[in-house]
């Protein structure tokens, strides 16, 4: 499979599964996604963000070697939302190496406080939180502050994401 060619072939679920499927746990093949994922060409980024989302969950052993490449990718400023949204979705069902977690955490909370973060992207970031506030418990607290902060006027994704959340957090903090 020519992975460029069929990446901008279409954008589609079955075209992401195809892709998904052809790279399985195959490091090689994953790495070549991943360096279209940070290639220079805005489309061509966007639309590997997806398949490399699924990829990473389904093989989250493929995405050691590049933790540090994809969130130093997540800092960048004007990334396309496809590309965050993406990111954070396969951070949220991935063990995150423990010398990234400062770096994950400060990345999510600045996405779930942002004003103009889109609701798929907090919510995603809100798992990740949550998951890593087991291991962190003191963020917990702020992570319920942000989220009774924003419930007004928050999303339906947010807050149905939220809404789970508060629910285990209140069990954890007592």
């Amino acid at each position: 499979m020519n992975l460029r060619d069929t990446i901008m072939t279409e954008h589609s679920k079955g075209n992401c599964n195809r892709i998904v499927k052809w790279i399985s746990g195959n490091q090689q093949r994953f790495d070549e996604l991943i360096h279209l994922f940070l290639n220079d060409d805005v489309l061509i980024r966007q639309r590997a963000a997806w398949p490399l989302s699924y990829a990473a969950i389904s093989h989250p052993e493929l995405m050691k070697k590049h933790f540090a490449i994809i969130l130093k990718n997540l800092s960048k400023n004007g990334l396309h939302d496809s590309e965050k949204r993406n990111t954070v979705r396969l951070l949220q069902d991935i063990d995150i190496p423990l010398k990234f977690h400062r770096q994950v955490m400060n990345i999510c909370f600045d996405y779930i406080s942002s004003p103009e973060e889109k609701p798929a992207i907090k919510a995603f970031s809100l798992s990740i939180l949550h998951n890593l506030s087991r291991q962190y418990p003191g963020i917990s607290q702020e992570l319920k502050t942000i989220i009774e902060d924003q419930w007004d006027y928050a999303s339906s994704a947010f807050r149905s994401r939220a809404e789970k959340i508060m629910g285990e957090l209140k069990q954890e903090i007592r």
